[in-house]
């Protein structure tokens, strides 16, 4: 691991994003996949990547994740980090798909076995291979290793290089390394 933060957090979503450019040059990652709840992550990465031949995948919460039928992000944010060449995706969490639902009803579902034991690395590696796995189910990267960015909460506080796959082959997942992430979560 390159980088351990203080804690999580958006104060550290500017050095996240510099770990993840130095990890596309260190491990010559051609695709980037980054977690953006409004867009504002998600914006800075656009930035920072536009013409750089990287390709990178937006990844929101999904439709309906605070209040029914509504994404997070603004149409505007949206639009801008498309305009910057990346792409936007808003679609299925695999950690909390039906098996929230079955939770909320019942007390426990398999997913949260699988998130919860990804949280002992920290909130922001469970989001990690979490998106990973979307943008693949997606088909918006290929099998070829991807750095993942993401947080708790708000802004970045995590990188991770993961040899990524959909979310119907999550233990052939790899995670490769973690480039950044904070001590105390």
């Amino acid at each position: 691991m390159k980088e351990q933060f203080d804690g999580p957090g958006p104060r550290h979503s500017e050095a996240a994003l510099a770990v993840m450019l130095a990890g596309i040059e260190q491990y010559g990652v051609a695709q980037v996949v980054v977690a953006s709840t409004v867009g504002d992550t998600g914006l800075a990465a656009a930035k920072l990547l536009a013409g750089r031949g990287v390709r990178l995948v937006v990844v929101t919460h999904n439709a309906g994740f605070k209040e029914p039928g509504r994404v997070e992000m603004s149409g505007e944010t949206r639009a801008e980090i498309e305009a910057l060449g990346a792409k936007v995706f808003t679609g299925t969490m695999p950690f909390r798909t039906i098996g929230t639902a079955i939770r909320e009803r019942v007390g426990a579902s398999q997913q949260d076995l699988v998130a919860n034991t990804l949280r002992l690395f920290g909130q922001g590696t469970k989001v990690c291979v979490e998106i990973a796995m979307m943008a693949a189910d997606a088909g918006l990267i290929t099998p070829a290793d991807v750095l993942a960015v993401a947080g708790t909460a708000r802004g970045a506080d995590t990188v991770a290089l993961i040899a990524p796959q959909s979310s119907n082959k999550l233990f052939d997942l790899k995670v490769r390394a973690i480039l950044a992430k904070p001590l105390n979560w």
